[in-house]
């Protein structure tokens, strides 16, 4: 009976691995046809050259990966949870066959057992078999009886005789169907072990390969995010350099304002005329100055101005006369440093230049680690002269004496730039290693929902340079305004190239060198390039809508109208490729702008 159940378990196992093996099959091919799509997907452009140049090929493959990563990263959970259903019923699988194979262990320790025995039983056997032999040959029932004292003696010794021959008779009948079995439950155990230990190991091995096919997908997911990580910080790269070319001052106590050609008073001699106004300047991350302006402006006390722009557990005193070594000028003591910082005006309200102040020292201590290292003495690091600026900064600076922004019992490197536009960007999110102590949020005294809202909310709303066009042209009357069918062109160029990116190295600016080494197709061209891929450019725009989220401070879409059918791009691309494009240094410097038609 426990035989029979055994291999009726075993039947049972078998059939459950079978359908198991398969399950691992089919799994095993949706999984590698879909590794293999993912990886075709990637290698349809060359994004892999580390030297790549082009602003919207880095763009493009940043998007591709982009949208690679996203899918595969799907497909990967939805791998990751059929593997661990599979995993669970093959787990179920092991532990019958764990079961099983304890099972027949026993077995074997119990046919081992009597194994051991089987020497006896059969010299046993031989015996029956002998003793069994010899009565064969006693007398016959006659010569008994005819050797009996009488008939009660005779009968007596014929039942003896017939007893003694059953008994041997089937003692051997049993002894041998015993050892018989055992033979064949020796051979069939045996042969039930081997495959339930072949089962075991290649359901182990098929499940290992699962596993390690997930994990290969997990560091292909890791690979992408690497790749576009460097193109991101590649891309900010060139758009830093750009922007470095403008000459933007991320000090509020830079002299002027920004040129705007909706206040200058210039005209370009042509209309109608667009222009792309941005709010605020690059920076964005920490301490909006202008808006600690605007909050001092408010009532609000340096604490609560300071909460508005970083995390941090609260202030801590450090030494004051912690030395701090400024490149080209020597080593001063903490205060004394921080009273030759020129970052905001001095006849700022009281509370602002406080905020400013801890700021600033909180910064230069993050910056030289307690005084370890060395900082710059320009607007990179924070402007310093070597003069004390006297007066009311150095009223704040000795208000707050020793006091820095920590976290975590340091100091935090407390960033800070002239004007936000009314959002507060963390440094992840301009493309800088993110950090716990920066922040994202609206700059603003109420509610923002559209343009009109933000100019009148924003706590950076007076300052010179909230809402600015960036760049100008000599033959324009040093105007940064475009011409409808310039932007056409600026259009026509982010069309071919959502239509074929590998006319990227053609699309930079028409009046200016090829960066790429090879020629730069003009507004002609990339029309005519346009038309062969299908594509309705543009000779002139009528009119341009913007659409962004103002809760974060970024423009979502960007829809164009003219003699084409109305197109909508993202707010990034427009950016992107309008700097790419844009003759002269016409750029867009942020995330939230606004297109003006006049």
């Amino acid at each position: 009976m426990q035989a029979s159940c055994l291999y009726l378990r075993y039947n049972v196992l078998m059939f459950s691995a079978r359908n198991l093996k398969i399950l691992i099959a089919t799994f095993l091919v949706i999984f590698s046809f879909f590794i293999g799509q993912q990886t075709v997907l990637v290698r349809a452009d060359d994004c892999t050259n580390p030297n790549i140049d082009s602003l919207p090929a880095i763009t493009g493959c940043i998007g591709q990966f982009s949208q690679t990563l996203d899918s595969i990263s799907k497909a990967n959970t939805t791998n990751k949870t059929a593997l661990k259903a599979l995993q669970g019923r093959v787990n179920a699988l092991k532990e019958q066959i764990d079961g099983l194979l304890a099972q027949v262990e026993k077995k074997q320790t119990e046919i081992n057992a009597r194994n051991q025995d089987f020497d006896q039983e059969y010299a046993k056997l031989s015996l029956m078999v002998k003793s069994y032999y010899i009565r064969s040959y006693y007398p016959s029932g006659l010569m008994i009886m005819l050797g009996s004292k009488n008939a009660a003696d005779a009968l007596r010794l014929l039942g003896i005789y017939s007893v003694l021959s059953k008994r041997d008779k089937d003692t051997i009948a049993d002894l041998a169907t015993q050892l018989s079995q055992l033979q064949t439950e020796k051979k069939q155990l045996q042969t039930q072990a081997e495959a339930i230990s072949s089962l075991k190991k290649d359901v182990d091995s098929k499940v290992q390969f699962l596993a390690g096919e997930v994990a290969k997908a997990d560091a292909y997911e890791a690979q992408l995010q690497s790749q576009i990580a460097q193109l991101t910080a590649r891309q900010q790269e060139i758009l830093a350099q750009r922007l470095a070319s403008l000459n933007i001052p991320r000090s509020a106590a830079s002299m002027g304002r920004c040129d705007s050609d909706l206040t200058n008073g210039r005209d370009p001699g042509f209309s109608p005329k667009f222009g792309a106004f941005t709010y605020g300047v690059p920076n964005r991350v920490g301490l909006n100055q202008w808006g600690a302006y605007g909050r001092a402006q408010a009532g609000q006390g340096y604490d609560e101005i300071l909460r508005a722009y970083y995390n941090f557990d609260g202030y801590k005193d450090v030494d004051t006369n912690t030395q701090i070594r400024v490149d080209g000028y020597g080593t001063y003591s903490l205060e004394d440093y921080v009273k030759r910082i020129y970052e905001v005006p001095g006849d700022w309200p009281a509370e602002a230049l406080k905020a400013q102040a801890v700021a600033a020292r909180s910064y230069a201590m993050a910056y030289t680690n307690n005084g370890a290292g060395s900082i710059c003495a320009t607007q990179q690091c924070q402007v310093f002269q070597p003069n004390e600026k006297g007066g009311a900064w150095n009223d704040a600076v000795n208000a707050t004496a020793g006091k820095v922004m920590q976290q975590g019992g340091n100091p935090i490197k407390a960033w800070f730039s002239s004007t936000h536009g009314g959002y507060v960007f963390s440094s992840g999110d301009v493309g800088w290693s993110a950090t716990s102590w920066t922040k994202e949020a609206r700059d603003t005294s109420g509610n923002v929902g559209s343009f009109s809202d933000l100019q009148s909310t924003s706590y950076d709303k007076t300052s010179p340079w909230f809402y600015c066009d960036w760049g100008s042209r000599s033959n324009y009357n040093n105007t940064a305004w475009l011409k409808p069918d310039e932007l056409a062109d600026i259009v026509n160029v982010l069309m071919l190239y959502q239509k074929d990116s590998g006319t990227a190295e053609h699309l930079y600016q028409p009046d200016k060198s090829n960066p790429a080494g090879t020629d730069t197709w003009n507004s002609d061209r990339v029309k005519q390039e346009l038309r062969s891929r299908g594509g309705s450019p543009f000779n002139n725009i009528s009119s341009v809508s913007i659409s962004a989220d103002f809760g974060s401070g970024r423009v979502t879409t960007v829809s164009v109208s003219g003699d084409a059918p109305t197109q909508s791009f993202s707010g990034a691309d427009f950016k992107d490729f309008f700097d790419l494009r844009a003759p002269a240094n016409i750029q867009i410097v942020g995330p939230l702008y606004n297109i003006e038609k006049r």
